[in-house]
């Protein structure tokens, strides 16, 4: 009864913003999987292959020959993917096609490795290692720089950090809703931002580079390709995070959460094993990058090119994801043995097992992508698609920045209807890493333009499979007294300040970084 009469007080007439958002999250749940989304977006390319190509459509342009040549006109129709020409090495190519799909050995193998590190136990003790022991005025900005970083541990950094959030903001007598939000938007929406190369580099990295390679695009596509842009995105998240946090945040909830508990933060203080496993991962670390540096400073030494170079194309950047893979083993098998989580050797690829069930979903959603992708180069619609969409951008005359905010903004609302930023990633590139070439963006510039768009939405998508978590923590940490209902409003309220401020900020440092020219990676520049 008493339920009831709580629902009757708080029902009210649902406000402009509410019905937006419902809107949002009612045509979200029309879409179906991402695995029949790909199946579906299949069957509509093999039969617009068919009408189209009957209609004689086709694009002329002007196509830059291999090895510098000069340019010469080519005429390129859409191919019937009905014909016996294009279904039988479908067919054929079955197999090759899903397994020859770059993201999917990419993801795997860097999965393998951060599987490891993580399930070890590295990232939780690594993190909480950081956040216990900052002084109670940098706590805000220790647990925005940790949540930026989380994202090395996917979906489990997500979670933690606003958990963690919460239980330290408590613990130090502050408003621990604060440190939800806070988490919560430094690890989600904090995603185009990192000190270190995670999964996601190396998954966007690999469906880039399927593209490059169907479309003969040139430009390189390695999971080092945003890094430098990240490094620094690293520092402006922290300090946007921190700044709305204290600014806005605070000022919206209050920040008076109680005493200071001791006991509280005993709970979460890291434990003699961990950190003697954290020393042995440091010095792990260590001699992993010295060894790095033997192999690539010296003249003629094992990671330089022939010429002696290291950019724009090396030994080294080629070794990228096995580079990346060898140091989280090395280092997560040393902190295992150090902390006593592996305790034998058939430990290791115990773990390493499990760090993969997370990526089991994309598995499958990769067969169906992968076939999409496939078909789609091979219809010559993405050409035609191309070529069409850069003409008519050029005749916009927009120029390079208002063309790429253009950009940002439309991944940033797609992302409100499909939260997978992978299927994003895979729907987009074949259409706009092309087009954008065409008009001289790198596929480095174009790949991390999607990312700020897809990121800065992350933490106001009704569609998040991460909100149910931070609506059960609100409930949680609820203080006394408190009647105000919890709900997908409340959070997307207390989030839409981050998203703004990231969306504003990502952008002005992508300006700064295309007016001075700066490389976004590793022998990765802005243009072709």
């Amino acid at each position: 009864m008493a339920k009831k009469q709580k629902r009757s007080e708080t029902t009210h007439s649902p406000g402009l913003f509410e019905r937006f958002i419902k809107g949002i999250e009612i045509i979200g749940n029309k879409l179906p999987h991402p695995f029949w989304l790909f199946v579906t977006l299949a069957l509509i390319v093999i039969a617009l292959s068919y009408i189209l190509s009957k209609a004689g459509v086709s694009v002329t342009y002007l196509a830059a020959a291999r090895g510098g040549g000069e340019a010469k006109q080519t005429t390129v129709e859409v191919a019937n993917l009905l014909s016996f020409e294009a279904l039988r090495p479908f067919m054929a190519n079955f197999v090759k096609t899903y397994v020859g799909f770059a993201p999917l050995g990419l993801i795997m193998t860097m999965m393998l490795g951060i599987g490891l590190v993580e399930q070890t136990g590295l990232i939780s003790a690594l993190m909480r290692k950081t956040i216990m022991g900052a002084p109670s005025y940098l706590v805000t900005a220790v647990l925005a720089i940790v949540g930026i970083n989380a994202n090395l541990a996917s979906d489990a950094g997500i979670i933690f950090t606003p958990a963690i959030g919460a239980a330290v903001f408590k613990a130090l007598g502050r408003n621990p809703w604060v440190g939800i939000i806070a988490g919560f938007a430094a690890a989600s929406g904090g995603f185009t931002a990192n000190f270190f190369i995670a999964g996601t580099d190396a998954l966007l990295a690999g469906i880039t580079e399927s593209v490059t390679k169907g479309m003969n695009i040139a430009g390189p596509t390695h999971p080092l390709i945003n890094w430098y842009f990240l490094i620094m995105a690293t520092l402006t998240v922290t300090f946007v995070t921190t700044f709305v946090t204290e600014r806005f945040t605070v000022k919206i909830l209050g920040d008076t959460g109680g005493h200071k508990d001791e006991s509280e933060l005993l709970k979460h203080v890291v434990t003699p094993e961990e950190n003697r496993g954290l020393r042995w991962a440091l010095i792990a670390t260590i001699l992993c990058i010295a060894f790095l540096l033997v192999l690539t400073i010296p003249e003629g030494s094992f990671f330089r090119a022939n010429d002696g170079s290291i950019v724009p194309k090396s030994p080294l950047l080629s070794s990228v994801v096995a580079i990346l893979f060898f140091i989280f083993f090395f280092v997560g098998i040393a902190y295992g043995y150090g902390s006593g989580t592996i305790k034998e050797a058939s430990d290791v690829p115990k773990l390493m097992q499990k760090g993969l069930q997370g990526s089991l979903s994309f598995l499958v959603v990769a067969l169906p992508a992968s076939l999409f992708i496939n078909l789609f180069n091979t219809s010559n619609m993405a050409t035609i698609l191309s070529v069409r969409g850069a003409e008519w951008l050029q005749s916009m005359n927009l120029g390079g920045i208002p063309l790429i905010l253009m950009f940002i903004l439309l991944c940033s609302i797609l992302n409100l209807f499909i939260m997978s930023g992978s299927a994003k990633w895979l729907i987009l590139a074949p259409i706009f890493v092309p087009m954008f070439s065409i008009i001289g963006f790198s596929p480095a510039l174009t790949q991390i333009a999607y990312r700020i768009g897809d990121s800065s939405s992350n933490i106001i998508s009704p569609l998040s499979y991460y909100i149910p978590v931070i609506i059960g923590l609100l409930e949680q940490y609820k203080p006394e007294g408190n009647k105000q209902s919890v709900g997908i409003g409340t959070v997307i309220s207390l989030e839409m300040p981050y998203t703004i401020a990231y969306l504003i900020c990502f952008s002005i440092q992508l300006i700064i970084w295309y007016l001075l020219k700066l490389p976004l990676g590793p022998g990765a520049g802005l243009f072709m």
